[in-house]
């Protein structure tokens, strides 16, 4: 099973991993696995600290005390996203992978959204501002952040946490899916800009609707019941990449819910990325 293989992967032992957004959802989804193979991870959050205590320990009573830090932290200020990246090299010694994961939901436009969608012309300015604050400003500023002391090492890997095709298009969802569509163009461009670097871009996105906080808890059906996706099919995608395995993997974009953990990892890296286009289709 490739879950198994890569949580005993020899190259994910005492990698450092920053995280933000890590202590919930499919971010803490993607901190445990990476705890559980042996990583260095390096969580973030901008809004509750009562969560971040919360994941600092369970990361205890899963790998005791030494791997794992929770800071507090806003990444759409540049200084905040500088003052992350210092103080995870600080307390680790390098930075190797950063995941952008943090990010805010249409939920910021309207907190019914699911069964009540703005329209455009309904959503508020400060929830327009909000969403592309986090979802855009705040991953750039994050690997503009990382890229100094990841191309000084000649290693590196940003993974930028995406959403469904389906999802930036749906009507009712302006802010988010503009957002994540300008958010995986920048990262193409920025695999090349990269390019022989030793520094690697791709995306990763769970492929649907997914059992978060994002989504409001009253929509209905929820994990493990037919709509919608459990966060877990993050891990074995976020563990590949984050792994020696990955060498030379750099803009592409990989759907969690393709990847089967049942299949050996060549195999379930193949069904879970997304076929490359030599010329982007906007429209």
């Amino acid at each position: 099973m490739s879950l198994d293989t890569l949580l005993s992967e020899p190259s994910l032992r005492d990698r450092v991993v920053v995280i933000t957004g890590g202590a919930r959802g499919l971010g803490w989804v993607m901190t445990e696995a990476l705890l559980k193979a042996g990583a260095k991870v390096f969580a973030t959050g901008a809004r509750r600290l009562d969560e971040l205590r919360a994941a600092e320990a369970k990361a205890i009573d899963l790998v005791g005390p030494e791997r794992f830090v929770a800071l507090k932290a806003d990444v759409t200020q540049e200084g905040e996203s500088e003052r992350v990246v210092g103080a995870a090299v600080e307390r680790f010694g390098a930075i190797h992978v950063l995941i952008n994961n943090a990010a805010r939901g249409p939920a910021e436009a309207r907190g019914d959204y699911p069964k009540n969608p703005p329209k455009m012309w309904e959503v508020p300015g400060q929830a327009w501002r909000t969403i592309l604050d986090t979802n855009v400003n705040g991953v750039f500023y994050m690997s503009k952040s990382a890229c100094a002391p990841m191309m000084a090492q000649g290693f590196g890997r940003i993974i930028n946490i995406s959403t469904s095709l389906p999802n930036m298009t749906r009507a009712g969802n302006a802010g988010y899916g503009p957002s994540k569509a300008a958010l995986e163009v920048a990262s193409v461009q920025w695999a090349n800009d990269l390019e022989g670097t030793g520094v690697t871009v791709n995306v990763l996105l769970p492929g649907g609707p997914t059992d978060t906080d994002l989504i409001p808890g009253d929509v209905g059906t929820r994990a493990g019941q037919g709509m919608f996706l459990h966060p877990s099919v993050m891990a074995a995608p976020a563990l590949w990449l984050c792994s020696d395995l990955s060498n030379g993997v750099t803009g592409k974009r990989y759907i969690g819910k393709d990847w089967d953990v049942s299949e050996a990892i060549d195999e379930a890296e193949a069904q879970s990325r997304q076929a490359s286009h030599e010329f982007p289709t906007i429209m």
